[in-house]
């Protein structure tokens, strides 16, 4: 009798802690950089929160809202384009490892002409592990509204419902919309149809805007998984913020006298959009009474790709320098928020992962940290054979540093051409060192040469905008740094640019 009821006893509680399983949101939005904002991510030299001119032109009150009740990090990276970093973020790999180290042409092999051979155009596959199809296992729902962006035509990793996903709205091969206005289907009415976003024809000829239209139905999609009694992980990932600039008529009075291009000034309706799309998804965890069981993970998947300026100019990211592409902060840096949507310090769920109000953490972290720490999150198993490059965020989360944390990151683009080609990232402490595989511009006969490579360093700490360029003077850090650049790569199995003769052009240490 005894032993039924220990039994009864640990099956109950078994049962209530299956129930506690806290539901996820991952808010990823495109192209959005960590200037795109009025919430200050950047910090002065006391780690106090500064507010800088792009701050003051976006309207962001719901990041506001999720920065407010939970902890941002001001050193977050994504790779500088998107499907690399989308594919890490539900691999827990680094790109150089799962080899999507450019973005995913849907129709044709875009490697460059000095790019990889072997590199993954093909993207995630079948069978393949990743985020949602671990959670899967674990008993979630696994909900995909938006931009996929995984595969290319014709591909496995076309179709998000192959790699993990139970439900997918919007979801293709391509990473820009046909169009962002119900009138025009999303592209489907327009000649841009190949883009035409799938899944919702019941808006075409409305005049609801896209971004509107995937809220929508992720809320749809959440009321049900709650009615179902299922935890849900919802990847709402949406084509906002990326071109085409089509101005959301929502938003658009807001910003027609502030002087910027009208590409800008659309460039920020969609932010508006986007944010506005944020807060309604945390009105309706409320009004299902879910807010407090779910943890929301806001980021970019790029730096900031908004109209203004070059790539390699202080323009869309200033004061950063750089843009989406480009191997500079401004193009690599993203706006990262970790909060619960409704605060509740006495929840089993909120005391297991206690994420303070309002913190900044200055630590460096990365997209391909987010896959450990929500299996962390959920209890769930690292899966076996899988190489996660990622390391578990649940320290930082609570506001604390991690002495035992390595502060680096590793960003490799074979490829071009493209807003910067051929280079690689290799952030390390305070250091940062650009190595470039650029091709001379004179020909031995019909073949290019490649140069053997030009460096760049930086000093973050003490120069965080990029302006002096310390190769030359820290020679002895700088071999030492890209050493350990290319011992990372090769740990990855990193693929590299071939010259003419099909031979790989590896990274080199200065002198040697």
């Amino acid at each position: 009798m005894k032993k039924f009821q220990f039994l009864f006893i640990f099956l109950f509680f078994n049962a209530l802690q299956a129930k506690n399983q806290p539901n996820i949101m991952v808010f990823l939005v495109d192209d959005m950089g960590v200037m795109d904002t009025s919430v200050a991510f950047l910090t002065d030299s006391k780690g106090n929160p500064k507010r800088y001119p792009l701050n003051k032109f976006y309207r962001t009150p719901s990041m506001e809202r999720l920065a407010k009740q939970g902890v941002r990090f001001n050193q977050f990276y994504a790779m500088s384009v998107c499907s690399p970093s989308r594919i890490s973020l539900l691999t827990g790999q680094n790109a150089a490892r799962h080899g999507a180290t450019n973005w995913i042409n849907p129709s044709s092999n875009n490697r460059g002409k000095f790019g990889p051979q072997e590199w993954n155009w093909k993207g995630l596959k079948k069978g393949e592990v990743t985020l949602p199809g671990v959670l899967a296992q674990e008993g979630y729902r696994t909900i995909h509204v938006g931009k996929a962006h995984l595969g290319p035509k014709g591909s496995e990793g076309e179709e998000p419902l192959n790699v993990g996903f139970e439900e997918n709205v919007g979801g293709a091969a391509f990473g820009a919309p046909g169009s962002y206005y119900g009138k025009a289907g999303y592209g489907a009415l327009t000649k841009r149809r190949s883009h035409a976003v799938p899944h919702l024809k019941q808006y075409h000829g409305s005049e609801t805007f896209l971004t509107e239209a995937l809220t929508l139905e992720a809320k749809k999609r959440v009321a049900q998984s709650v009615k179902d009694g299922k935890p849900f992980f919802l990847h709402f990932a949406h084509y906002a913020v990326h071109a085409p600039f089509h101005s959301d008529p929502r938003f658009a009075k807001n910003y027609e006298r502030s002087g910027k291009p009208k590409n800008a000034q659309a460039f920020a309706t969609l932010i508006e959009g986007m944010d506005k799309s944020l807060g309604d998804m945390l009105d309706c965890f409320e009004e299902l009474g879910v807010a407090e069981n779910t943890l929301v993970i806001f980021l970019g998947d790029n730096g900031s790709d908004a109209p203004l300026g070059h790539q390699h100019e202080v323009a869309c990211a200033a004061p950063l320098r750089g843009k989406k592409g480009a191997h500079y902060e401004g193009g690599m840096r993203v706006p990262f928020i970790a909060s619960w949507a409704k605060r509740n310090d006495d929840l089993a769920a909120q005391k297991a992962l206690a994420i303070p109000a309002g913190v900044i953490q200055p630590q460096v972290a990365s997209v391909e940290d987010i896959f450990p720490t929500l299996l962390k999150a959920v209890g769930a198993k690292k899966p076996e054979h899988h190489k996660i490059d990622g390391s578990m965020l649940q320290t930082l989360l609570t506001g604390e540093g991690d002495g035992a944390r390595k502060e680096q990151f590793l960003m490799h683009y074979p490829h071009g051409p493209h807003r910067s080609n051929y280079f690689t990232v290799w952030r390390d402490g305070d250091y940062k060192v650009i190595y470039h595989a650029l091709p001379e511009t004179k020909t031995t006969g019909n073949r290019v040469q490649f140069s053997g490579g030009n460096y760049e360093v930086y000093h973050l700490a003490n120069d965080p905008f990029e302006e002096r360029n310390l190769a030359a003077v820290k020679s002895t850090l700088l071999k030492k740094m890209m050493a350990d650049m290319i011992q990372e790569l090769e740990k990855c199995g990193a693929n590299y640019p071939v010259d003419d003769s099909g031979k790989e052009v590896k990274p080199k240490i200065p002198g040697k």
